[in-house]
């Protein structure tokens, strides 16, 4: 939801009770009941993917840092 402050900055608020009830009414009409379980378990596989190249790009940047205070001083 887009709310507006008191210098007129918009901003995104989070939806409250009745919003979460509508989005998931929502989820449900469009998606189905026999649908929502393949729905949540591709949404569950897709986060666990990312979480696993946040966590490769991560220690290969830890890696890359290591590697480089083991350098000699006359390398560089």
């Amino acid at each position: 939801m887009l709310a507006v402050n008191n210098l007129g900055t918009i901003f995104l608020a989070m939806p409250g009770g009745a919003e979460w009830i509508f989005i998931i009414l929502a989820i449900v009409l469009l998606f189905g009941g026999k649908k929502i379980p393949e729905l949540m378990k591709g949404i569950g596989k897709g986060m666990r993917e990312f979480n696993d190249a946040k966590n490769n790009v991560k220690s290969e940047l830890e890696k890359g840092i290591q590697e480089k205070e083991t350098i000699p001083a006359e390398i560089k």
